[in-house]
């Protein structure tokens, strides 16, 4: 049966605009993308909305940059968690973003079961064999070109940040002496420790 158009999954919240200079490229259809002339694309805007209605939050997951100085990595960081489980937005380096997806996932479940979770503090019993991470206060206003999609989502209204620091192979923590020097840019710490 062929479909002659795609109904809209959601409607944008009134008065929701997005800079469009922030989503430049979103839409282009992929080469490889069988159907991309039966179906439009969902714009930016559209994929947050369905996320949100689908999850409670939104993950957007930003391409690592070789030409910042240093080279900046690759992360994923939240729209709408804060809003979704009465905790802050996270942001996580160095991960794909399909296994920051599932360790954000994690945490709003605990979060969402009860479980208070501290900020600026080491916690254990999030992560496997009793590795610790950090969810540590990210400086929303110092570190803006890095959530310019959150920011237009919000509309420059302010928004609680926190970065889900997690340790090496070793156990250290990206701040400590001890800590895999090899990955010290895949995990660079913006957050308040």
């Amino acid at each position: 049966m062929a479909v002659d158009h795609v109904p809209r999954i959601c409607e944008p919240r009134s008065g929701l605009s997005v800079d469009s200079e922030t989503l430049d490229g979103v839409n282009a259809p992929h080469p490889d993308d069988p159907h991309a002339d039966r179906y439009r694309q969902m714009s930016a805007l559209e994929k947050i909305e369905w996320m949100i209605e689908t999850d409670g939050f939104a993950v957007e997951p930003v391409p690592p940059d070789p030409d910042w100085d240093p080279p900046r990595a690759g992360y994923t960081y939240t729209i709408g968690f804060q809003a979704h489980t009465g905790f802050a937005e996270v942001v996580v380096f160095g991960l794909t973003p399909v296994a920051a997806r599932g360790l954000i996932g994690l945490v709003a479940d605990m979060l969402l079961a009860g479980t208070e979770i501290p900020v600026g503090v080491e916690v254990v019993g999030l992560l496997d064999n009793d590795l610790r991470c950090e969810f540590a206060p990210v400086d929303v206003d110092e570190w803006s070109p890095l959530f310019s999609t959150a920011s237009s989502w919000y509309h420059g209204d302010a928004f609680e940040m926190v970065q889900l620091i997690y340790p090496d192979r070793n156990g250290f923590m990206p701040y400590e002496p001890g800590f895999d020097q090899s990955k010290r840019f895949a995990q660079p710490v913006i957050g308040r420790v």
